[in-house]
């Protein structure tokens, strides 16, 4: 088994905000986590990371149980369990290319890191994710002079340079523009199908589940209750999984193309689509 979550949950107080969640993944795979807000979908990821405590259960990637770990080992763990936000967290005053190679952070000495010294190897690895992911001529400006989209390949890039083996995306495209968000979910994607790298990415919408996952995990009030193929997912099911009546409609939910994002990233968009 690849990762398995086995009775995981994360109290606050009296409430669960994940509440006895297992499910397992046994080979690589892109896996969409759908639900409402407040679903528990961010704290599961959170979890998996170890960047918040689970309260009961247990973790376990490759047969260890990452939970136990500490120091050293924890830090490791976080580094080849990849976390990309939907605010991007680059550091807004710092060029596009140290933003990805601080991807490297946790095996470098607080030296190196406080006087920007990166071994040539790492700047080179850097400025080739960046034009794999189209952004390249963006290396020497500032990250808050970029668009929303292209913030979010830069934290891809960064997520890639840890070589991870899981990649954890906590709603990568809920602050994009409809092409925006497309040019992220087919370069998330496109890495799964490169790369062999595991994405566990949380979702809003259904049509970007159905579109670009493998498999589906539905959360309501911190549990699993749907877990199952995109094909599967019917409006029924959807209704039970957001908790709504009748007149749920899936459009509400949609992030399908409605107008263009910028010349550029349609010409990206095209060439990842070709």
């Amino acid at each position: 088994m690849l990762l398995e979550i086995r009775n995981a949950s994360r109290f606050f107080g009296q409430k669960a905000a994940v509440d006895r969640v297992s499910f397992g993944i046994e080979r690589p795979g892109f896996i969409g986590i759908i639900g409402r807000s407040g679903a528990g979908k961010s704290t599961l990821l959170r979890m998996i990371n170890r960047l918040t405590e689970t309260s009961e259960g247990e973790i376990r990637f490759e047969g260890q149980n990452v939970l136990t770990l500490r120091g050293a080992a924890m830090r490791a763990w976080q580094s080849r369990c990849a976390m990309i936000f939907q605010q991007f967290n680059l550091v807004p005053r710092l060029d596009v290319a140290a933003n990805v190679l601080h991807g490297t952070l946790n095996r470098r000495s607080t030296l190196a890191t406080m006087f920007n010294l990166w071994p040539e190897a790492d700047v080179l690895k850097a400025l080739a994710i960046l034009d794999r992911l189209g952004v390249a001529e963006q290396a020497v400006k500032r990250a808050e002079a970029l668009s929303g989209g292209q913030q979010q390949r830069v934290a891809i890039a960064r997520a890639l340079m840890q070589e991870p083996k899981v990649i954890l995306a906590d709603e990568p495209i809920a602050s994009l523009d409809p092409m925006n968000a497309q040019i992220v979910m087919d370069t998330l994607r496109r890495i799964h199908d490169e790369d062999g790298i595991t994405v566990i990415t949380n979702l809003h919408t259904l049509d970007t589940a159905r579109r670009y996952c493998d498999r589906v995990i539905g959360m309501r009030d911190g549990r699993v209750v749907f877990d199952g193929l995109p094909s599967d997912l019917s409006r029924g099911v959807a209704r039970d999984i957001y908790g709504a009546d009748a007149s749920f409609s899936e459009e509400a939910t949609s992030t399908s193309l409605e107008h263009l994002g910028t010349e550029r990233d349609a010409a990206f968009a095209a060439k990842m689509l070709a």
